[in-house]
């Protein structure tokens, strides 16, 4: 790897405020607040929106799309196969 040509690669902890939830990582992102994490060590703390434990997909509280109402519906709007068409 060569000298000076990459960003600062150091520990920093995000911190889902939504979910209660942070992790410890290492990252390239910079960050004007601090935070004293469990090892009594103080890194830098970057607050995002959603995370593991609070996206919907993860958490099992995503929502199903109805593909079926859609294709029924497309099939009356515009025939289905079985009306004798030709494709």
């Amino acid at each position: 790897m060569q000298q000076d040509k990459h960003p600062d690669y150091h520990p920093v902890v995000f911190r889902d405020r939504a979910a209660g939830y942070a992790f410890l990582t290492r990252s390239t992102a910079q960050s004007e607040q601090t935070i004293e994490w469990d090892d009594g060590r103080t890194y830098p703390v970057v607050d995002v929106e959603i995370s593991s434990e609070s996206h919907p997909f993860y958490t099992g509280k995503a929502r199903t799309v109805d593909t079926e109402g859609r294709v029924a519906r497309f099939e009356r709007r515009y025939g289905g196969a079985e009306s004798g068409e030709a494709t």
